[in-house]
């Protein structure tokens, strides 16, 4: 039976239109963040190639070296803002793409850096989870138009196929050496979250629905995970796939592979699963496994992690019993459950997520947009105040800017295809009218 979560009762905030899903009020409250974002991040570029890590005010840190998954983020981001329109957006992803084809790539072994320092020194290893956002940006940048695009996207596919993507077990591996030489026996559900979604993204973008298929076999098995694990997900595996709840006892607030159970990654998967079910299956009995997982996941996420210290806000991680383990609350979180609780709204149409879509909105506009400067916090503490242990600054763009837009476009489309046909079909029914 299907766990339908429970919502707290929306507070008098949360019922200003300003946060109800589907007012025009919310529309264009989405629409003023989705544009103020593009002002804010588009001096990302750096002289030496690739994406700086934004601090506070939008400048770059350069103690943070140039990440090639910010590059990758940035990328993505520009090309849908070019899509939309966006002034000088298109340069941005050329920005972007020329880094990706130039200091990032190893051009010795194949692949991405996971970073390079400000001096140009690349980090050692080969990651899934960095070559999953070179795929999911190459996709975006064909779509947009860029020149290269496509033979970035062919470039990257060709490297994640060969050297990341496990046929046999329907799954990603996660870390190689420099060389493509030895693989780590660590395995990971971040990086095959974020492959995922790139292979939704790719099948979207060009048609090629085997890797839709491949999204499918990962989420089958996420989904079996979570189900007998009383719909917390496992993040970490050793290299026969077995669970290592374990993990990272030691260094439980990492940031990508945190201890614990991790409800901001649930309320992620819930919206990958729920796409995957919308894009994959016509009928909605096939769809209801999926749509029934992804319903689970949320109010376990939701009840684990929702203010589950007394303040508002969703706590990073939890222990197997569901009690918190690290109280901050991380931005990328709410983004997600802004597009999930929206999503699972325009799957069920059950009243209770457009409740938690206004719950929230209203949190974000309270606690996490800075007004005044610009963007949003990425890190707040047990207290909902600002903090930078994990998150410092306001890295990238790329989780809050797709919260303003995947509530209003078609769920079971990537968000970069979603953009670009409902911008498209705007000009075809002009053309029409005309």
């Amino acid at each position: 039976m299907t766990k339908t979560p429970n919502h707290p009762g929306a507070s008098s905030s949360a019922m200003n239109p300003r946060y109800l899903l589907g007012n025009e009020a919310n529309r264009i409250f989405m629409a003023s963040q989705t544009y103020g974002f593009l002002d804010f991040g588009r001096g990302f570029p750096t002289e030496q190639g690739g994406a700086g890590w934004l601090n506070d005010d939008g400048s770059i840190d350069p103690d943070q070296g140039i990440q090639t998954w910010i590059t990758c983020r940035m990328t993505h981001v520009y090309a849908i803002g070019s899509l939309l329109g966006y002034p000088g957006a298109s340069q941005l992803v050329r920005r972007g793409v020329q880094a990706l084809q130039g200091n990032l790539h190893d051009d010795e072994h194949g692949g991405w850096y996971p970073s390079v320092s400000w001096q140009g020194q690349p980090e050692s290893g080969k990651t899934c989870y960095t070559h999953a956002f070179v795929v999911l940006a190459a996709s975006s940048a064909m779509l947009a138009g860029d020149s290269d695009g496509q033979s970035l996207l062919d470039q990257a596919l060709e490297i994640f196929n060969r050297y990341f993507w496990d046929d046999d077990r329907g799954l990603a591996v996660d870390t190689w050496d420099s060389g493509f030489t030895r693989l780590d026996p660590y395995r990971g559900l971040n990086a095959n979250m974020h492959s995922t979604e790139a292979f939704l993204a790719v099948a979207d973008a060009t048609g090629k629905e085997e890797y839709r298929e491949r999204a499918g076999r990962i989420i089958d098995q996420v989904i079996g995970w979570a189900e007998n694990n009383q719909w917390r997900i496992p993040e970490h595996f050793n290299s026969d796939w077995q669970a290592d709840l374990d993990y990272n006892e030691d260094d439980k607030a990492d940031q990508f592979k945190p201890y614990g159970a991790t409800p901001g990654h649930g309320i992620e998967w819930a919206r990958l699963i729920t796409q995957y079910a919308l894009s994959r299956f016509g009928q909605e009995a096939d769809r209801r496994r999926y749509t029934e997982a992804a319903e689970h996941l949320f109010a376990r996420a939701v009840e684990d992690g929702w203010a589950a210290d007394g303040s508002e806000g969703l706590v990073y991680t939890t222990d197997w019993q569901g009690r918190p383990v690290v109280h901050d609350r991380m931005h990328w979180t709410l983004a997600e459950a802004l597009n999930t609780s929206s999503t699972l709204y325009a799957a069920t149409g059950k009243t209770t997520y457009a409740d938690w879509y206004a719950t929230f909105c209203s949190y974000v506009d309270h606690y996490l947009i800075d007004h005044q400067g610009g963007s949003w916090w990425h890190q707040l503490n047990a207290d909902n105040h600002v903090i930078g242990t994990v998150w410092p600054g306001k890295s990238d763009l790329y989780h809050a800017f797709q919260s303003t837009l995947i509530p209003y476009n078609d769920p079971a489309v990537s968000i970069a295809t979603a953009i670009k046909q409902a911008c498209g079909q705007g000009w075809a029914n002009q053309a029409q009218a005309r």
